[in-house]
């Protein structure tokens, strides 16, 4: 099995988005400058927002090194037996899983394929994430809305925090199309995410809006005529629906 660095999650999170922390740094300073400077009174509340902020900071470390380094995420138990399928596994430029699915099954048939377009998805985390662990060269470079594959090709296609990384949400109804048509209709969708509700906004605080509610995901399924059989919780913070293409019943 492919191992995970004890903090490899949490640590990853940081270095790819180190310019949020760099800002709460100097948030930080202006406060403690700000109390130093201050009344009394003033001073008890610039030291109230920081000792806030510091620990919302630190949930959103713990939270994080919580799903993707202590719980089971990365043993990915629901994707089910891959074994003989020929599995469609869709990034946006970072790729943790394919590596664990030949691992995990060695009679697995993937293809990887990256969507990632420097034009279209302008987040600057996912660019240090390519940068820190480039796609491999059997990876298949794909427009996200003109999948080069054939009809009922594939038995699962697993989207794996990827899908969200489309900001506009005509795209991904017209990508979650594709994976519809390219997925057999006694085929499997997984698309796994967190969500805009409330544990995650306990976690990240104003971070939590870059994720997407529950109800615009089942707007875009129901757009994108796929029909959801279940959600399934791997913890409190990220949901993986399972989907069948072409609206078949279970």
């Amino acid at each position: 099995m492919v191992k995970r660095h004890k903090f490899q999650g949490v640590w990853n999170i940081v270095r790819f988005n180190w310019h949020q922390y760099v800002l709460y740094f100097i948030v930080a300073v202006v406060l403690l400058l700000g109390a130093a400077f201050s009344s009394t009174s003033l001073r008890f509340i610039l030291l109230l927002l920081l000792g806030i902020s510091f620990l919302q900071v630190l949930l959103s470390l713990v939270v994080s090194y919580y799903v993707y380094d202590h719980s089971d995420l990365y043993e990915l138990k629901q994707v089910g037996d891959l074994n003989g399928m020929k599995v469609l596994n869709i990034n946006a430029g970072f790729d943790e899983t394919s590596a664990i699915f030949e691992s995990k099954f060695p009679e697995i048939n993937l293809l990887k394929a990256d969507f990632f377009n420097p034009k279209q998805h302008t987040e600057v985390s996912i660019k240090r994430a390519r940068k820190a662990y480039p796609n491999g060269e059997d990876t298949i470079v794909v427009d996200s809305v003109s999948l080069p594959f054939h009809e009922k090709e594939f038995d699962k296609v697993i989207c794996i925090f990827s899908a969200h990384e489309i900001r506009n949400q005509e795209e991904r109804i017209a990508f979650l199309r594709e994976v519809s048509r390219v997925t057999k209709p006694a085929g499997e969708i997984l698309i796994m995410e967190h969500l805009r509700d409330i544990p995650n906004f306990i976690a990240y605080n104003i971070g939590f809006l870059h994720f997407y509610s529950k109800n615009n995901w089942k707007d875009c399924f129901e757009a994108s005529k796929l029909s959801l059989l279940n959600e399934v919780k791997s913890n409190k913070f990220v949901s993986t629906f399972k989907l069948k293409p072409y609206g078949l019943p279970n």
